[in-house]
């Protein structure tokens, strides 16, 4: 007798539907699993033999088989003990084959026939979701996440012996989509950090206001203490909340990665993170045997915060390049080729030169060719892709010290309105485009969205030739100046905005000096 029960495996942030057939025939007794397993999948014969055993039921002792199909895929990790172990009851008649037809299954058995929670499970539930599989057993602490997917139904036992007992006509716990509460949800802006706390340093937030507007990529420069890292760590404040679509791509990514910490909810706040300089290219883009994904695509939907740019390794920096542009990363090993999505707005900080005082001639011992060699740890690829780099200088004594009469700085939620009203004025400029911010305009529409009258094309030739930039950095800050219009409600670029656009390019200035 075969039994066939329908489970998944994961290839990248999507699902794979995995047929798991389970045959049970007189002969020497004996425990065979066939269809590219990894170790852990191996393994789940003794697991699986232990919690049939410590839940009441007789282990066969007959030769068991069980195929993993399709054969040609990798199989890795503990989420085929539940199926195999349901398949050997269904072989053995303690379950039918009709109440386990159409029905997917996931989960890690422990040895006592309890149900472990698995990583992994919102992309493979959605997935099977989208083949037409609406019911769905999983484990009780994956119930939550499980039941975020539109049309499942979710059913989460605690163990095998609840699940045996389900199948036997009594009630079990089904949890009921979160979706409709999902509007609800508003970020809390008093625990977030303001930027009313921030003094002084107005263009750095007024060029982070721009950048968080347009979804550009920015480079803060300056002195040690002058609140490079305060500002952008208050940066996804000011950024609008994740929509529903968003907040389940942000959350199938941290599923797969296993960082959803109670495994429930949805994350609603757009991530930030904030790796250490010593993170090697693997950890950044992402790797492994299997490929899991790095902090560019845990960075996803939010801001992947640089500090101390030049201290990264030279190979970790030029590994961003390719994901800064295509806003996704493709790794490659022998055993499989995943994609995952690395939409993330690139936000980072330096000093100006290696002791962090140039300028100041009392404090800085740093000789030209040091502060040369110190620029020269970011080439000049990477820093192109960089669309504003922008000066951060020191703080003056008033500034913080309340000794300045003037009008507070805005707050987080003022800044935050100011940005989200420029976003709607994108989202509705790119319409049906798939465009969802003006950092990714390409090449090919710049001139269909960017349009200049002939006095602003004169002034943006002049700005190209006398600043020495590239195609993509002429680009660029015509895609920022639309975002520093769209802030002033304005339909076109005009002069105004080309000249403070250009302030925000200060390495290419320098370079010609």
């Amino acid at each position: 007798m075969v039994a066939k029960i329908l489970s998944g495996a994961l290839q990248g942030i999507s699902g794979i539907l995995i047929e798991v057939e389970v045959d049970i025939t007189n002969g020497i007794p004996a425990f065979d699993i066939v269809g590219l397993p990894d170790s852990a999948v191996r393994e789940s014969r003794e697991r699986v033999r232990s919690a049939i055993k410590n839940s009441g039921f007789d282990m066969p002792a007959k030769r068991i088989t069980v195929n993993l199909a399709p054969a040609d895929i990798r199989k890795e990790g503990p989420a085929f003990d539940l199926p195999i172990a349901i398949g050997i009851m269904a072989c053995m008649q303690n379950i039918t084959l009709n109440s386990i037809d159409g029905v997917f299954i996931a989960g890690e058995l422990s040895l006592d026939g309890n149900i472990r929670p698995i990583s992994g499970v919102l992309p493979m539930v959605a997935s099977a979701v989208e083949m037409g599989i609406e019911t769905c057993i999983l484990p009780f602490e994956n119930g939550t996440e499980a039941a975020l997917v539109r049309g499942a139904t979710i059913y989460a036992p605690n163990s095998l012996s609840q699940l045996m007992e389900h199948f036997q006509g009594l009630t079990m716990q089904q949890f009921i989509s979160s979706e409709e509460n999902f509007e609800h949800q508003e970020i809390a802006v008093q625990s977030l950090l303001d930027f009313a706390d921030v003094r002084g340093q107005e263009k750095v937030k007024r060029a982070l206001k721009i950048a968080a507007a347009g979804g550009h990529n920015i480079l803060l420069i300056g002195p040690p203490g002058s609140g490079k890292t305060m500002m952008a760590r208050r940066l996804p404040g000011i950024m609008p909340g994740l929509n529903f679509e968003e907040s389940m791509d942000v959350t199938k990514i941290y599923s797969v990665a296993g960082l959803i910490a109670d495994k429930g909810a949805l994350i609603y706040q757009r991530p930030f993170r904030a790796p250490h300089h010593t993170i090697s290219y693997a950890a950044l883009v992402g790797g492994g045997r299997i490929p899991k994904p790095g902090e560019v695509s845990l960075a996803h939907r939010g801001v992947l915060f640089l500090d101390e740019l030049p201290e990264f390794g030279r190979n970790v920096l030029e590994a961003l390049r390719q994901p800064v542009e295509d806003r996704q990363v493709t790794i490659s090993r022998a055993s499989s080729t995943i994609t995952y999505p690395c939409d993330f707005m690139l936000v980072a900080s330096m000093n100006p030169c290696p002791c962090g005082f140039f300028g100041d001639s009392g404090r800085c011992s740093c000789s030209q060719k040091d502060v040369n060699r110190y620029m020269d740890k970011i080439s000049g690829p990477m820093l192109d892709r960089i669309d504003m780099h922008v000066e951060a200088a020191r703080v003056e004594y008033a500034d913080f010290s309340g000794s300045n009469s003037g009008q507070p700085g805005e707050t987080t939620a003022d800044i935050r309105n100011a940005v989200e009203g420029a976003q709607i004025i994108q989202r509705t400029r790119y319409q049906n485009t798939g465009i969802l911010q003006n950092a990714q305009l390409d090449a090919s529409n710049i001139e269909k969205y960017c349009p200049l009258d002939d006095d602003c094309k004169g002034l943006i030739a002049k700005i190209y030739d006398v600043m020495g930039l590239s195609a993509r950095g002429n680009h660029k800050i015509l895609k920022w100046s639309l975002t520093i219009a769209d802030l002033a409600g304005e339909e076109d670029i005009s002069r105004d905005h080309l000249f403070e656009a250009v302030q925000y390019r200060s390495l290419d200035r320098k370079n010609r000096q």
